[in-house]
């Protein structure tokens, strides 16, 4: 009998759907190696494998067979998939045209070996970044530079602004993947896009308040308020409009700064001076880690007591840091130098604060997020003092979390619906 191997659901899926993955006609209790691999838009492969042992009956389901080893062990049904490895070391798997998809093939193999067994069986599979439907608009409008995505149906619908981090551009595979669940969703870009800055040294707030107005408007946007979505430094931008900005009525916020980082942020007369890291003062030991001394006393900030738990920081002694409760404070924490991948070039090593760690604790090649981790409502002030930012939005939810699975967006999108 000939080994069959299926992937549901048929041909094609979004990225951030699971797929259901099995053999059969396979021998009873047969070794075999599941492989995986695609291409991005420059041509970089990414690859992974795990060997797997048949059931009595020759079969082999994913969601029921753990993994014996390779790139994962235990049961991921979806293993394949977000344990994908570049062959070019720190490469990042980025969509840039979210109106292509991904293609996938996936291998049996005979035996233990990922590279010397015959196949058996071979299927492939597009990954889209759009759902059926999906409406893709192109924003220019005064000075924002943007890209909106619609749900197929007629609205209005909630609105969210989606703030991606350090790299700039306009990358669209999350708001593209959010319009999907019903949402209409700006991707907006903030630097190194178009006629906008090529640095990101001042944010200037009225900038963000102007792409905010446009999307309130919009007539397929219902109001009055709407959300916020951003990560790393898009999850700092994001606090910031919140705090200064009127009518953003939820933020979800993964693994942001909680202060001003890299850049000052400017709003009408307000000035938000960086938070910065005195190399001068950092002493690195021989494993990696660096410790930084305090320009003024420990508790200029207030640790929570609390960890992280399954993220690198708590696997590496480190503590989440409440705000700070001046905003000319320096923090007193554990460092580490961290390998770091940007969308373009080669990758470097950054020192990276422990109470910022978790956002690159594991560089994964698939961008895939799900919020595993901790998440809580905060109702105090997170970036500035005497702003009274408290009174300004109905919640900010920050996210810690590690990357395990392609389910983040409808985990995102079920939060937004709760808060906005």
């Amino acid at each position: 009998m000939e080994a069959t191997l299926s992937v549901e659901p048929a041909g094609r899926s979004c990225w951030d759907e699971p797929l259901s993955i099995a053999v059969r006609g396979l021998a009873p209790e047969q070794p075999v190696t599941l492989r995986s691999a695609l291409r991005d838009e420059k041509g970089a492969l990414f690859r992974a494998h795990a060997r797997y042992r048949a059931d009595a009956g020759g079969e082999l389901d994913l969601a029921r067979a753990p993994a014996l080893g390779g790139s994962f062990s235990g049961l991921e049904p979806m293993g394949l998939l977000w344990a994908m490895e570049p062959d070019r070391p720190f490469w990042r798997l980025v969509k840039r045209d979210v109106q292509t998809p991904f293609v996938v093939e996936l291998e049996v193999l005979d035996g233990h070996e990922p590279d010397g067994g015959q196949r058996l069986a071979r299927a492939v599979h597009e990954r889209h970044f759009m759902a059926p439907g999906v409406r893709r608009v192109p924003v220019r409008e005064g000075r924002v530079r943007a890209t909106l995505f619609l749900p197929p149906e007629s609205g209005p619908f909630p609105g969210i602004i989606d703030l991606l981090g350090v790299g700039g551009g306009l990358l669209e595979y999350r708001a593209s993947l959010l319009a999907g669940k019903g949402f209409a969703v700006m991707a907006l870009a903030y630097y190194n896009y178009d006629d906008l800055p090529k640095n990101m040294e001042a944010m200037r707030m009225e900038y963000f308040e102007e792409a905010m107005n446009y999307l309130r408007s919009h007539p397929e946007v219902k109001g009055p308020g709407i959300g916020l979505l951003g990560i790393s430094k898009g999850g700092e931008l994001g606090l910031a409009m919140a705090s200064f900005l009127k009518g953003i009525t939820a933020a979800v916020v993964i693994n942001g700064s909680v202060a001003a980082v890299g850049n000052t942020i400017y709003y009408k007369d307000e000035t938000i001076p960086p938070v910065t890291i005195l190399r001068n003062q950092v002493r690195t030991t021989t494993t990696g880690r660096a410790s930084s001394m305090p320009m003024r006393s420990p508790n200029a900030c207030r640790p929570t007591g609390r960890r992280s738990p399954r993220s690198s920081a708590t696997q590496q002694q480190g503590i989440i840091l409440s705000p700070l409760t001046s905003r000319c404070a320096v923090l007193a924490c554990t460092s580490w130098w961290v390998p770091t991948s940007p969308l373009e070039g080669s990758p470097s090593l950054t020192l990276w604060p422990s109470w910022m760690h978790g956002s690159n604790s594991r560089l994964s090649s698939t961008n895939s997020w799900v919020v595993s981790v901790c998440m809580c409502l905060l109702k105090y002030n997170l970036l500035y003092d005497g702003l009274g930012v408290g009174e300004r939005y109905k919640y900010i939810v920050r996210i810690s979390f590690q990357m395990t699975s392609p389910e983040h967006i409808t985990a995102l999108g079920l939060h937004f619906k709760k808060l906005i």
